[in-house]
C-alpha cells in the first residue's frame, strides 16, 4: 500500500457523503472536500503531515505575499513533490517504509518480531495502559485493513504516551524500556486550527512563512522522510527530525516495524523530542501562582470547556518562541477578520489516557484586540464566578437540610451532587455564548446611561448566567415538603446576595 495514491484519509465530500483519500486525492480533489471525518488526535496528526507535505512541496512560502499568492498552485506543486518522494510513503515492502526502521529488532536475539498486536497503535482500544471500559474486545486478535494501519501509525508516532515499552535494538543500540512523550500529548497541550469551507482550503490557512519560523530562532529543515535516521547514533538526522520545524510536524518518536502482513509488530523507544519546544498549533499562557510566573502550554481539560480559553487563543505571537500567544496561523489573518478554529487534544495522565476533547468555534475580529480579549474573559470571569456561587448555595440548602456536603466523610457524594448542577450550568452557558461575543463586538449595552463601570447583570449575558444559574440550583435542591423549601429559600438567598469583592478578585490562574 502506498499512501500517496491508495484511499486512507477518511473526508466528508461537499455533499455530505464519507468516503475515504489518498494523499494525491486530498490535495488534487482538496475544494470538493468539506473536512476530515476523524478522531480529535487523528485531526491533529492528518492536519500536521498535510501542512508539511505543503510546506515541503512550496519549499515555503517565504513571506506573506508567497503566502497570499500560493494557494492556487499548492494543489498541483504537492502532486508534484508526492510523486517525487512516492517511494517514501510504502506502508510495507522492503524499500523506505513511512514513519517504520528498517533495523529495529527486539533486544532479546531470537526472531524478528515480538509478537505485539497493531492494536497497540489504536490509542482507544483496551492495550497497553488503556482499560476495557470502552472495549470489550480487549485482549482479543485484531485485524486492521491497511488503510486503518496507516492512520493508526501516523496517529501513534504524534501522540503516544510516556512509560514503560518494549526493549529494542535500533541499528544494534539498545534502546532501553522507557519512553518519553511523543510532541504533541506534552501537558495535555491543546492545538488550534484555522478552519475554511474545504480541506486544501483549511491547509492552507494554516501553513507559516519561512520568515515567520525565522523569527522563532527555528530552523527551517527537512520532513523525517527526506532525511530518515538510520539509527539512534544518525546525529545530523536525529537533528533534523526532532530540531526543525518540517522535521518535527511528523514525529518518530517510536522504532515501529510492522509484519508483512500488517498482524503484528515490533515497536520500541526512537526520537526524543524535546517538550518545551513551541509547537506552532499550540498555544502559550502566563500562568500566575504563589507569587510566581511561569510560560507553559495551554492545556485542555476534561472538566472545562476549551470557549473559555478563547481570549488566551485569541493572543497573536509574532516574535521569540515562548512569547504568550495561539497558534502561529493566527498571524496570517487579515486585520479585524475573524476566523472559525478547530481545537484539540488527547488528554492524559502520565502514561494513562483519559480522553479526547475537541471544539469548533468562532472567533470575532474584536477579539484580536486587547480591550476584546479584556471583555471577553470578564465575561468569562463572571460565568465562572456564578459557577461558585451555585456550589455554595447547594451546600447552605443541604447544610440546612443536615446533610453537611463539605464535610470530608460526604466528600465524594457532595461533590457528585454540586457536579450535577455544575454540568447543568455549564452546559446551558454553553448555548449562550453568542450573547458574549456580541458584547466583545459591541460593548455599548455593558455602560447603560452615563456608566463609566461595565454592569454585567444588566446585559443579556448577565441575564442568561443567572437564569442558568437558578435552573442548575434547583435540580440539586430539593423543595417539595416546608422543611425543604425553608432550606431552599436559604440557598437561593445565598446563590443571589451579592458578593462585590469576589468579583473582583483575580482568579487563582490568569493570562498576560
Amino acid at each position: 500500500m502506498n499512501l500517496t495514491n491508495d484511499p486512507w484519509i477518511p473526508v466528508v465530500w461537499e455533499n455530505g457523503k464519507a468516503d475515504k483519500v489518498s494523499l494525491l486525492d486530498a490535495f488534487q480533489k482538496g475544494d470538493q472536500i468539506r473536512d476530515l471525518a476523524v478522531r480529535p488526535h487523528e485531526r491533529i496528526a492528518l492536519m500536521r503531515l498535510l501542512i508539511c507535505i505543503a510546506q515541503a512541496a512550496l519549499d515555503g512560502p517565504k513571506d506573506r505575499a508567497d503566502w497570499l499568492s500560493c494557494r492556487a498552485r499548492l494543489p498541483q506543486t504537492a502532486a508534484n513533490y508526492l510523486a517525487k518522494w512516492k517511494h517514501s510513503f510504502e506502508l510495507f515492502g522492503d524499500g523506505q517504509r513511512f514513519l517504520q526502521t528498517a533495523n529495529v529488532k527486539p533486544a532479546k536475539d531470537g526472531g524478528a518480531l515480538d509478537g505485539s498486536l497493531p492494536s497497540k497503535l489504536d490509542l482507544t482500544l483496551a492495550t497497553g495502559n488503556n482499560t476495557t471500559l470502552f472495549d470489550n474486545a480487549g485482549g482479543s486478535d485484531r485485524v486492521f485493513s491497511s488503510d486503518t494501519i496507516a492512520l493508526l501509525l501516523l496517529s501513534f508516532q504524534n501522540f503516544s504516551p510516556g512509560g514503560l515499552i518494549s526493549d529494542v535494538k535500533w541499528h544494534d543500540i539498545t534502546m532501553g524500556r522507557n519512553s518519553n512523550h511523543s510532541p504533541c500529548i506534552v501537558k495535555a497541550m491543546l492545538h488550534t486550527y484555522l478552519k475554511r469551507f474545504s480541506l486544501v482550503d483549511t491547509v492552507h490557512a494554516n501553513i507559516l512563512a519561512r520568515d515567520h519560523i525565522k523569527m522563532l530562532g527555528y530552523q527551517w529543515g527537512k520532513p523525517i522522510w527526506e532525511k530518515m535516521p538510520d539509527g539512534p547514533e544518525d546525529s545530523e538526522a536525529i537533528a533534523n527530525a526532532s530540531c526543525s520545524y518540517l522535521g518535527r510536524l511528523i514525529p518518530m518518536s517510536r522504532a515501529v516495524r510492522l509484519s508483512p502482513d500488517g498482524r503484528s509488530l515490533v515497536m520500541g523507544a526512537a526520537i526524543i523530542y524535546d517538550p518545551e519546544w513551541r509547537e506552532v498549533a499550540a498555544t502559550v499562557v502566563v500562568r500566575h501562582h504563589n507569587d510566581k510566573s511561569e510560560r507553559t502550554f495551554l492545556n485542555a481539560s476534561l472538566a472545562k470547556s476549551v470557549w473559555r480559553e478563547a481570549h488566551s487563543i485569541a493572543v497573536l505571537a509574532t516574535a521569540a518562541n515562548q512569547m504568550p500567544g495561539g497558534p502561529l496561523a493566527l498571524a496570517s489573518l487579515d486585520e479585524n477578520k475573524g476566523t472559525d478554529v478547530w481545537c484539540g487534544a488527547l488528554v492524559a495522565n502520565k502514561a494513562k489516557l483519559l480522553d479526547a476533547v475537541e471544539s469548533v468555534f468562532h472567533i470575532p475580529g474584536s477579539m484580536f484586540t486587547n480591550e476584546g480579549r479584556r471583555l471577553y474573559q470578564q465575561g468569562v470571569e463572571q460565568a465562572e464566578y456564578w459557577g461558585r456561587k451555585i456550589n455554595r448555595a447547594v451546600s447552605t440548602c443541604h447544610r440546612e437540610l443536615h446533610d453537611e456536603l463539605d464535610k470530608a466523610e460526604l466528600h465524594k457524594r457532595g461533590n457528585l451532587v454540586k457536579q450535577k448542577a455544575s454540568s447543568h450550568y455549564w452546559t446551558a452557558i454553553e448555548q449562550k455564548v453568542p450573547l458574549l461575543l456580541a458584547l466583545v463586538k459591541d460593548p455599548a449595552p455593558l455602560f447603560p446611561g452615563e456608566a463609566t463601570k461595565e454592569n454585567w447583570s444588566g446585559t443579556q449575558w448577565g441575564k442568561a448566567l443567572a437564569r442558568a444559574a437558578r435552573e442548575a440550583y434547583e435540580l440539586a435542591c430539593p423543595h417539595t415538603t416546608p422543611r425543604q423549601l425553608k432550606a431552599y429559600a436559604l440557598g437561593l438567598n445565598a446563590l443571589f446576595k451579592p458578593v462585590e469583592t469576589e468579583a473582583e478578585k483575580p482568579t487563582e490562574e490568569t493570562e498576560e
